[in-house]
């Protein structure tokens, strides 16, 4: 959550299981040269207007945000070439904790779609201060999705590494259970629970870069 965001500090990882940082994990497979994550989105309708190319991909409560190309769903994006396209990218709760992780050294995006690359990344490199921040809903309360890939990484750091088939099987009946909504089918399709709960699908980390030239953060995609 946001508090979390604001206290972490060394490597922080921002958990955003549902959906934000399993769609950057596409876009990035996807060839998008780089992700912009915001947290205003009036900060993002500036980008466009600077710069019509630009992708504007995001929600709030869960709704595409007016004006945007795409909303916050994996299944929308999953088949969708974006080679060499900048997106930007505005969350109610993922992309907030990246904008208020003030006090960290080093931030990577959490997912499970990524969670062992993730935990081989700080092995690799030998981080000893972790911060493991869980968004929640709307960066507002816990969620048992962001909490679990937390435990997930943690096991894999600690060498024990955890079996998850039955805690995903648990989603569908708790945070995950709005994805089997008939009624929320057009904000949150099924297919976005079982794209977000592929675990480690993709083998690398989402890292956030600092473009000095230009004097912005994205995400760039490192390869493990």
């Amino acid at each position: 959550m946001v508090e979390g965001a604001k206290q972490a500090t060394g490597l922080t990882v921002i958990i955003d299981v549902f959906r934000a940082f399993t769609v950057e994990a596409y876009l990035m497979n996807n060839g998008a040269d780089k992700i912009i994550p915001v947290g205003d989105s009036e900060i993002a309708y500036n980008y466009k207007k600077e710069d019509p190319n630009i992708i504007l991909v995001g929600e709030r409560h869960g709704q595409i945000m007016p004006g945007f190309d795409y909303g916050n769903s994996p299944s929308q994006i999953e088949n969708i070439d974006f080679n060499g396209k900048t997106i930007v990218h505005t969350t109610s709760a993922g992309t907030q904790g990246i904008a208020n992780a003030s006090n960290a050294d080093v931030i990577l995006t959490g997912s499970l779609v990524n969670a062992k690359a993730i935990a081989n990344y700080i092995k690799q490199n030998n981080y000893n201060d972790i911060s493991l921040v869980c968004m929640g809903l709307e960066a507002k309360s816990q969620t048992e999705e962001d909490n679990l890939c937390a435990y997930y990484i943690k096991s894999l750091l600690e060498n024990k590494p955890m079996d998850l088939t039955e805690e995903i099987e648990k989603l569908k009946y708790t945070s995950g259970s709005k994805f089997f909504d008939v009624n929320q089918q057009d904000v949150f399709p099924e297919k976005d629970f079982f794209l977000s709960t592929e675990v480690d699908k993709f083998n690398f980390v989402l890292k956030l870069e600092k473009d000095e030239k230009n004097n912005i953060d994205y995400i760039k995609k490192i390869m493990m």
